[in-house]
């Protein structure tokens, strides 16, 4: 039985080395790149780029950058989320021990039929939701009046300041503040402009008793 194994094993290992084999071995080739997308050329982030060959793998950096130590024949297998699975052959003619290339991938496009979603369950349900809607029920109403510019005034009317506006009041106090520093304030009594609009107020009837 120990003999089998072994003999099993030493197979193994023969056809292991003989797919390793099929690359240049002989010198270490550093391989770098870019991956991009064929639609806009724009970088890939984090696209794996497999050694088929070694049976070794990297992953891109968020430039869709990668750099990995190769030998000249060997076999690249790029993939992205979205597009399809590209196959790169490391050159075996290469005069140098560095090479930079840049992959593009084809965007993997799935067209599905159109899907229409109805609320109702069939077209009897439609019609008879149709025929019995209140497009002006008590409801719509109220949100309408309450949603109206005067309720919203009078609401906002008495509400307290937040810090927000709490803030920009007292900027605004001690810029009027620096504004007229060395001077007297400025007194609204003697603003023909306030009187003008005081009068105008008061003949259209928006000085009455709140």
């Amino acid at each position: 039985m120990s003999n089998r194994i072994l003999v099993f094993l030493l197979v193994a290992f023969t056809q292991v080395n003989a797919q390793e084999m099929t690359s240049d071995s002989s010198r270490i080739l550093q391989l770098s790149g870019v991956v991009i997308g064929e639609d806009d050329l724009q970088p890939l982030p984090y696209a794996t780029v497999w050694n088929k060959s070694l049976r070794k793998g990297i992953m891109s950096d968020f430039s869709g950058f990668f750099t990995l130590v190769s030998f000249p024949g060997d076999t690249l297998i790029f993939n992205y989320i979205g597009y399809k699975s590209s196959t790169y052959l490391v050159p075996d003619s290469l005069t140098e021990d560095h090479y930079s290339i840049v992959h593009m991938l084809e965007r993997d496009t799935l067209n599905m039929p159109e899907v229409v979603v109805y609320p109702w369950p069939s077209r009897e349900e439609f019609a008879r939701y149709f025929v019995n809607m209140k497009p002006y029920d008590d409801a719509m109403r109220r949100a309408q009046r309450e949603l109206s510019n005067e309720s919203l005034a009078f609401t906002a009317a008495r509400l307290g300041n937040d810090a927000s506006l709490a803030y920009g009041y007292a900027q605004n106090q001690r810029l009027t503040k620096l504004y007229t520093q060395g001077q007297l304030p400025a007194n609204n009594l003697f603003n023909p402009y306030a009187w003008a609009k005081l009068v105008q107020d008061w003949k259209a009837g928006k000085l009455s008793r709140q």
